[in-house]
């Protein structure tokens, strides 16, 4: 073990709980992973059981409802202990025993609810501590809550953590004063604006954290651990708007005067350990970190102001895989460094981090195309990792027959196709036209918040290296050629090409492949035709250089709109590019592009702007000509990624193994 990563390996404590190590992992939410009774299914069992395998010393589950009836969301839709104590017991129970052999803990995480921040039509009754816009449609209205509906919910979830022991967990989380979920509405004054004793002053506030463990410490005995998620500012401007990290803003939610002021309240209630964070549905990127932000370790800065004011242990996620900067923050910043999405790509992070792996852990992107994002179309899983959330049932299985595999394309596409299938067992030459491997990923990589990407190509030729895949770089497979390398079966992977703008009106527009790959140089006035995710990224990342940035977008919107993208990358996306002043024309088109200048046409509006660098976004199309010269040879032959049809690169990824977990 590398000297500089052992206090990640120390031992650590939460109340009387003894943790093998400081490392744990972050609650995120088991949406869809309910079995009928509201128990846990058997795919969220082997998904925290895998986490365990995998070296973590607590894991606190996803969120679990402790009555859904409060808001009427849909029954089992997430975990809830009180539906039927029984089922819930054998579940967990069972699931429980299973993480304790690794040496594991586990404590469950339980929640009252959404309010205001709920998806319209996800719950039937619309409620928040006073009358409130929902977060995300301002035409819904939530009703204030009565004294009776809060006294119930705080009931039930002490009977929640009654069930949770009795089913082995050991100890529980609850989620409130974080995020702008119900309880955090109860506790910030932006939102609370009642006039009895759950509304007013700070204690008044807190108070529904404050009687919820202290009756559950009643409930189970003041040596059962309850941990609080715990948001230390909210990093607000107003409704739906966030603060962007480095702005200058006055706060509208919780300032770090009164969040410190609060923790020291609610530590002297009784809670055992704050799980630390920033942030609130109208600055969701705080709370779920995308690609964008320029750093890691967001929350360090929150965790330190903590851990000299308050004497619990800290908890703090926020993009911690970085092993430098956990080693670093352990004693400083946090007592337990937390790892959400991490895990999710790679749950033997930890092991690997002990053994000296380092070039072996998959990185997570900061994508939340597999996770968050998909929450709506199915359980929690990762973009990166197929197999996540469903570890057992669609896990890997070696090959019954080993075959010979051609995969020709490089891409992250072909490369997964490659990796899958040498891990089977097969034999696999991966031909790549070019000097190196990576595809779409390779310009679109550029920008600086792209790191993660970059370190992906990385960990697959790393995969590649140690499966012993025959990768045959500047090697262009023809239908000519093809039957040399004698393959059993072939799978296309040739990706896509950038859509060319045509006509003479049009021939002085670069493509956004040779900028981003510094083959043409961008002037410092600049217009990308396109406010599509490559023309938007591409548009912020020159701004970010000093360049003056005009995004012309068709459409009504850019990036698709709000539900084009995972909603906190979409936020953060468009609000950085109204920081750096990049100016944005929708429903516009291009009409002609002249030297210095290009004219627009909005509806019988027509202008020009002034620019020395056009750029043309518009998309990718399939480069799927090999396919259709291969597809009638006498062997199977698949198309796969961006050739069969372009998405985005979890689907590259999803679809590639699929195809190689069953050739």
């Amino acid at each position: 073990m590398n000297e500089k990563y052992k206090k990640l390996f120390e031992p650590a404590s939460i109340g009387k709980l003894k943790l093998k190590n400081r490392m744990s992992m972050a609650p995120m939410g088991p949406v869809g992973y309910a079995d009928p009774f509201g128990g846990f299914n058997q795919r969220i069992q082997d998904y925290y059981v895998e986490r365990a395998k995998g070296g973590i010393g607590l894991i606190i589950t996803g969120l679990c409802s402790v009555d859904t009836t409060i808001e009427g969301i849909p029954p089992f839709g997430i975990p809830c202990p009180t539906a039927n104590p029984l089922a819930f017991i054998h579940s967990a129970t069972q699931m429980n025993e299973r993480v304790h052999a690794y040496g594991t803990k586990i404590i469950v995480q339980l929640t009252g609810g959404l309010g205001r921040s709920a998806l319209p039509g996800f719950a039937s009754k619309n409620i928040a501590p006073s009358e409130q816009e929902n977060r995300f449609d301002p035409r819904v209205i939530h009703r204030e809550m009565t004294e009776e509906e809060i006294q119930k919910m705080i009931k039930k979830f002490v009977e929640s953590a009654v069930i949770c022991k009795r089913a082995g967990f050991d100890g529980v989380e609850i989620h409130a004063v974080h995020e702008g979920y119900l309880l955090d509405q109860f506790a910030i004054a932006f939102y609370n604006k009642r006039t009895d004793k759950y509304g007013g002053t700070l204690e008044n506030r807190l108070r529904v954290a404050i009687e919820i463990v202290q009756g559950i410490k009643k409930a189970c005995g003041k040596d059962f651990p309850v941990s609080l998620r715990y948001s230390l500012k909210s990093m607000m401007k107003g409704l739906r708007q966030g603060a962007l990290p480095g702005e200058e803003f006055t706060e509208a939610g919780r300032d770090i005067e009164e969040g410190i002021e609060a923790a020291k309240i609610l530590v002297k209630a009784g809670y055992d350990a704050l799980n630390v964070d920033a942030g609130t549905y109208d600055s969701w990127y705080w709370n779920h970190p995308p690609m964008y932000f320029e750093y890691e370790g967001m929350y360090r800065e929150f965790g330190e102001l903590l851990m000299k004011e308050v004497d619990v242990p800290i908890i703090l996620a926020g993009r911690m895989e970085d092993p430098d900067i956990a080693a670093e923050a352990i004693g400083k910043s946090c007592n337990i460094v937390s790892y959400g999405r991490q895990l999710l790509t790679d749950p033997e992070y930890p092991e690997k981090l002990r053994t000296g792996r380092l070039d072996e852990i998959r990185p997570c992107l900061g994508c939340h195309e597999g996770c968050l994002g998909r929450i709506g179309a199915g359980p929690v899983s990762c973009a990166v990792n197929p197999a996540c959330g469903r570890e057992t049932i669609y896990g890997l299985t070696p090959a019954l027959r080993k075959k010979k595999i051609l995969v020709v394309g490089g891409g992250v596409a072909g490369m997964e196709t490659a990796r899958v299938a040498a891990v089977r067992g097969h034999e696999v030459i991966l031909a790549e036209k070019s000097e190196q491997l990576g595809g779409n990923v390779i310009p679109g990589g550029v920008p600086s918040f792209k790191r993660y990407h970059r370190r992906l190509i990385k960990w697959y030729e790393r995969q590649l290296e140690i499966l012993g895949v025959d990768v045959r770089k500047n090697t262009t497979v023809t239908k000519e050629n093809v039957a040399e390398f004698g393959a059993d079966e072939i799978v296309v992977a040739t990706g896509s090409k950038p859509i060319i703008l045509e006509g003479d009106e049009f021939k002085d527009v670069l493509v956004v492949d040779d900028v981003l790959m510094g083959r043409k140089s961008a002037g410092e006035n600049v217009v990308i035709i396109g406010g599509g995710l490559v023309g938007c990224e591409t548009g912020l990342w020159l701004a970010q250089q000093g360049k003056k940035v005009t995004i012309i977008e068709r459409l009504p919107v850019i990036l698709g709109g709000p539900h084009g993208m995972p909603f906190m990358n979409y936020q953060m996306l468009t609000e950085l590019l109204q920081y750096h002043k990049v100016s944005i024309h929708t429903s516009t088109e291009v009409k002609e592009v002249r030297p210095n200048e290009v004219v627009i046409a909005k509806g019988e509006d027509v202008s020009t702007i002034p620019a020395d660098t056009v750029i043309g976004a518009v998309g990718y199309k399939e480069n799927n000509k090999l396919y259709e010269e291969l597809r009638d040879m006498p062997v199977p032959v698949h198309n796969i990624g961006d050739s069969n049809k372009v998405q985005n690169i979890m689907y590259a990824i999803w679809g590639a193994y699929e195809v190689a977990k069953n050739l």
